[in-house]
């Protein structure tokens, strides 16, 4: 995550024109927020304002019902049409238990952790005690990324090589 003190030392390496050329796409950004966040609270629960490891800010929303969580992305630099940018999709399958069916979106933005963190705040608030979810087939093309992914969030991983499948494991503390 990016520091202020950090933010602002990189800030003093730039040029006067780069500053002002960072500060309209700033101006910009926000303004795109406040459209999009208009049209987000529509459709969902907006659960807060991120920036991303490529300092771009993002609105991460949810669309829940009592069977199904989805913690949604949505950036600030193009107009919100109804669609996410990027989503972890989870279903319900107890009173103490979520399971991840799928990650949808773009791969190295940050997106996944900033949604990551917002699911396991998620399961804090509503007393659940688990995530959990599976590794197919499907992921075996960037197993080692996703197993990065998983254990940079605390989860357990297993995984079975010669079926090419594995499991996730999360408890709350």
């Amino acid at each position: 995550m990016l520091t202020v003190s950090s933010a602002f030392a990189k800030k003093e390496e730039k040029s006067k024109e780069e500053l002002i050329q960072e500060i309209e796409n700033l101006e910009y950004q926000v303004f795109r927020m406040q459209e999009n966040m208009k049209e987000i609270s529509k459709r969902g629960k907006v659960l807060g304002i991120e920036m991303t490891k490529e300092e771009k800010w993002v609105i991460v929303y949810a669309v829940k019902d009592k069977h199904v969580c989805k913690i949604n992305i949505h950036d600030c630099e193009t107009p919100y049409r109804g669609h996410w940018d990027f989503s972890i999709q989870a279903s319900y399958t107890g009173d103490s238990e979520i399971h991840i069916d799928d990650i949808r979106g773009e791969e190295n933005k940050g997106h996944g952790s900033v949604c990551m963190k917002f699911l396991q705040e998620h399961a804090r608030e509503h007393n659940i005690q688990y995530i959990t979810g599976a590794i197919s087939e499907r992921d075996w093309g960037h197993l080692n990324r996703l197993v990065h992914f998983y254990k940079k969030h605390d989860f357990y991983v297993e995984v079975d090589k010669t079926q090419k499948k594995g499991k996730i494991y999360w408890e709350r503390n």
